[in-house]
């Protein structure tokens, strides 16, 4: 395929949230554009005022931020082509639907809301599909228009063709019946344009060379197709996305999770990760590379490597691949986004802190935290690391060591005290020969010994590595735990 610096947009409806499906088309659309060399194009579609919602905008904003993904014209950036919302355009859409009156391509629908109720209750009597019946198509409706009623202009679906023909760039020849359309909405009573009117202008007027959009507007092409010739525009090439689907094969909803892309910033998972992640729901470069950075997509991006069929979102896949992206991530980034995370879920949570959480206090902890977290979700985060910060609870410390049913002598556990402050070159390496020597001299079970421990020094039944906790804890404080736990041994009998 030879494309030369394509124009392409991203069209979101500020009404909710932005779906991780939008954001998918918004990050094809943008490497497409980048592979090319072109020029990528934010416009906000607000037209339907009933569902506009207020922060949406900002969500949208923040969610392509977020991702990485910058805009060659639109919002707070502008362009030769704006205005970039839609509602700032209603003029242009009133023109063009008056050009089509006079081309004989549109009419003015006077029929009142009741009207068409009762016209699609009449069709379901009949068991037909609910279309306009065209009764205003030749209408007299003068009397109407000198009363100043009320009145919305539909297009005129032409009678002379049998089928219409989409050449999509993923689907390839996809035929639809021209009988099974009807004169639809092109502008409201309320002066707004549809979906399909605003869309077509819009996409003409900015010069638009390449739309790429989910499948489910592949069945409104046609009506698109009808009307770029109305108007004698050029229409655009056409790339209609797979769809994405739940685990159970149904189309990804909030039964399945999270859907708004900025909740998975809030839950901990990295921009990389996720339009990574997002990039391989329906493109794929091989069948073996999955860890691709950007600058890697910009280079391997191209039309003819997006699938046909669904892509199942598959949470397990991503926190695996965030993970990945957690332990490649630089030192540097990842502690500052930890110790900012950890410090306000702290202060949140009013947790008492034995060592305050700063950025050298989290390089300690890095690397444990790096091999075992899937996001940087605190939730997730503070179990793995909190030991380093707080002093183990003496309650639970005793709960835990009569859950844990491990018995160990006070006599030994003050010699284990003894051999870790004898140790001076205090190591995860030499910590372990000496307490496995330890171990040996008195042929104690692990779970005993070992097990006692860690719960002196973390609270905890499950903790990293023992060895390696203690070097991270430094010889003070793990001594400092331990003699406090004596009190709670059983004392051999």
């Amino acid at each position: 395929m030879t494309i030369n610096k394509p124009r392409s947009r991203f069209a979101p409806s500020p009404t909710g949230e932005p779906h991780v499906g939008n954001m998918r088309t918004a990050i094809f659309t943008w490497l497409f554009c980048r592979h090319y060399g072109g020029e990528f194009i934010l416009r906000i579609e607000d037209t339907d005022q009933a569902r506009k919602q207020d922060g949406a905008l900002e969500s949208i904003i923040n969610g392509l931020r977020w991702l990485g993904l910058d805009w060659d014209e639109g919002p707070e950036t502008g362009g030769s082509h704006g205005p970039y919302f839609q509602s700032e355009r209603l003029e242009l859409y009133q023109n063009a639907s008056n050009v089509l009156i006079e081309n004989n391509w549109a009419y003015k629908c006077y029929c009142t809301p009741e009207e068409l109720t009762e016209m699609r209750q009449n069709q379901q009597k009949q068991k037909l599909p609910p279309q306009y019946d065209r009764r205003c198509r030749n209408a007299d409706n003068s009397y109407k228009a000198a009363n100043n009623l009320p009145y919305v202009i539909r297009f005129k679906i032409p009678e002379n063709i049998d089928t219409i023909v989409v050449d999509d760039l993923i689907r390839g020849r996809v035929e639809f019946q021209n009988t099974l359309l009807d004169d639809f909405v092109l502008l409201k009573s309320d002066g707004f344009p549809t979906y399909h009117l605003a869309n077509v202008v819009d996409d003409h007027e900015m010069e638009i060379s390449h739309v790429l959009r989910a499948e489910e507007w592949l069945s409104s092409t046609p009506k698109h197709l009808l009307l770029y010739k109305a108007f004698g525009y050029t229409p655009p090439a056409f790339a209609h996305l797979p769809m994405i689907l739940g685990n159970d094969k149904s189309k990804l909803s909030k039964r399945h999770g999270a859907t708004s892309i900025l909740e998975y910033q809030t839950n901990g998972y990295l921009p990389d990760a996720m339009l990574n992640f997002l990039v391989l729901l329906g493109w794929s470069l091989d069948d073996k590379t999955e860890i691709l950075s950007l600058e890697n997509l910009i280079n391997v991006f191209t039309i003819e490597r997006i699938g046909k069929s669904p892509s199942i979102f598959n949470t397990e896949k991503l926190n695996w691949m965030n993970s990945q992206y957690i332990k490649n991530s630089s030192d540097n980034y990842i502690t500052s986004a930890i110790t900012t995370i950890l410090s306000d879920y702290c202060e949140t949570n009013m947790i008492e802190l034995e060592t305050p959480i700063t950025q050298d206090a989290i390089t300690t902890v890095l690397d444990i935290l790096k091999e075992r977290i899937k996001t940087i979700n605190p939730e997730e985060m503070w179990p793995v690391c909190n030991f380093f910060f707080e002093t183990p609870e003496p309650n639970e410390q005793q709960r835990l060591l009569v859950k844990s049913k491990a018995y160990l002598s006070t006599e030994i556990y003050e010699e284990a005290i003894n051999t870790i402050n004898s140790i001076d070159d205090f190591t995860e390496e030499k910590i372990e020969i000496s307490l496995r020597e330890l171990l040996e001299k008195y042929e104690c079970k692990p779970r005993d010994l070992f097990g006692t421990i860690r719960i002196a020094i973390t609270g905890k039944e499950v903790s990293p590595p023992l060895f390696i906790t203690f070097e991270i804890l430094g010889k003070t404080r793990s001594i400092e735990r331990m003699q406090n736990f004596t009190k709670y041994l059983s004392v051999a009998t």
